[in-house]
């Protein structure tokens, strides 16, 4: 019996012949054709102002905290449920997390909840699209006009998804992908900065250059190009960007095979959500997924690691997703304590992602449900068994 991984790096198109016509081309450091060419078809498909690849969306999360000026006593609203790179892009800088609960359904930060954690000090909001389902970006948006907030995509999990016909990471004033080896479109590492406005575009391209602006001496805008304000190392290399170009030409091929995988494992987990035995994901009727991932959640923590081992038991590598940042070391530094967010902590302790990548077989989707079907069947069937009646001294 072959084992199943959780995740598997793919090939789909012209990724290698591509990698070779870049060395051909002479320039691998970056910003060469391929760079470009990525940056211009996110750009004309998803109706962005400006695209600026990055090495990875830790990067780009990093550069866009810089845009938003954060600092020491900033605020920034966020959901604890999340990667920990959404929140060291601002403490970095000083900035203080404000952890908001997630909402049940999308498991996306609460929009419900977003208005009573502004404070004075607050300046962004870095809501983040779980599994690739988008947040209720139209009151986010609104809140943060309300009250002069910045909003940050956190769209990592995001390329090539919608909100109300508007692709994730279009809407906010930055949003931030991510084309890591375990996402839909990969390069192995690899982000984007989606400056959405255009009043950021220049700095941004200051600061992605190391602080200079040799993007303008370029242009021929300056004669020379000098460092002008802070800012580092966030230009990809060309190899990688040359790998991406290969994928973004297959953006919807890729989509529907993907769609297809999530399709297979809906259907064959169905009857188990209808008897109460687990739950599926739900997509609101004004998003569009891209299909990210599947994941289901169990009844209680206790359950979710049991399953765990039992498919790790049968050679299929499931695993858990985030662990609440606001009740991790360093969410402690900041205050919070278990119990805060209830949502999220319920939540972290009961989900389970299933393996999902671009060449899994339907076979072995197969293998996974009926692992499943038989662990949920099994347990419940302990569950109402009569407890043994103790024999009675004589």
């Amino acid at each position: 019996m072959s084992r199943i991984p959780f995740n598997k790096p793919f090939i789909a198109g012209k990724e290698l012949f591509y990698i070779a016509k870049a060395v051909t081309y002479g320039n691998i450091a970056g910003d060469g054709h391929f760079t470009k060419q990525c940056a211009q078809l996110l750009e004309k498909r998803f109706g962005i102002s400006k695209v600026l690849l990055t090495p990875s969306c830790t990067a780009a999360l990093e550069m866009a905290a810089m845009l938003c000026d954060l600092g020491p006593d900033d605020e920034v609203i966020a959901p604890s449920f999340t990667f920990v790179s959404t929140v060291n892009a601002f403490v970095r800088l000083g900035a203080r997390p404000v952890f908001v609960d997630i909402r049940p359904d999308t498991l996306n930060i609460d929009d419900g909840l977003i208005e009573q954690a502004i404070t004075p000090r607050t300046k962004a909001i870095f809501p983040v699209h779980y599994a690739g389902v988008g947040c209720e970006m139209d009151r986010i948006m609104t809140i943060a006009q309300k009250y002069g907030l910045r909003v940050v995509e956190d769209a990592a999990q995001g390329v090539n998804a919608f909100y109300d016909g508007r692709a994730l990471g279009s809407i906010g004033h930055l949003g931030c992908y991510s084309f890591h080896e375990t996402k839909n479109y990969i390069c192995g590492e690899g982000g984007a900065l989606c400056v959405n406005d255009p009043a950021l575009v220049r700095r941004a391209e200051i600061i992605r250059d190391k602080g200079t602006n040799r993007q303008q001496f370029f242009r021929g805008e300056v004669d020379k190009y000098t460092w002008v304000d802070v800012g580092s190392s966030y230009v990809p290399s060309e190899i990688c960007s040359a790998f991406l170009y290969g994928q973004l030409e297959l953006l919807d091929a890729i989509a529907q095979r993907r769609k297809h995988i999530y399709q297979v494992y809906r259907r064959g987990l169905k009857p188990l959500e209808a008897e109460g035995l687990l739950r599926l994901p739900h997509t609101p009727e004004d998003c569009a997924s891209n299909y990210h991932m599947f994941y289901i959640l169990l009844p209680d923590g206790e359950t979710r690691d049991a399953l765990m081992d039992h498919l790790k038991s049968n050679d299929i590598h499931a695993v858990f997703h985030y662990v609440p940042l606001h009740s991790s070391p360093m969410g402690r530094k900041f205050g919070y304590r278990e119990g805060d967010l209830p949502v999220t902590e319920q939540t972290s302790a009961r989900l389970l992602r299933l393996p999902f990548y671009y060449e899994i077989e339907e076979q072995d989707q197969a293998r996974v449900i009926a692992e499943i079907e038989s662990f949920c069947r099994a347990r419940r069937a302990r569950a109402r068994a009569p407890a043994p009646t103790e024999k009675l001294a004589v």
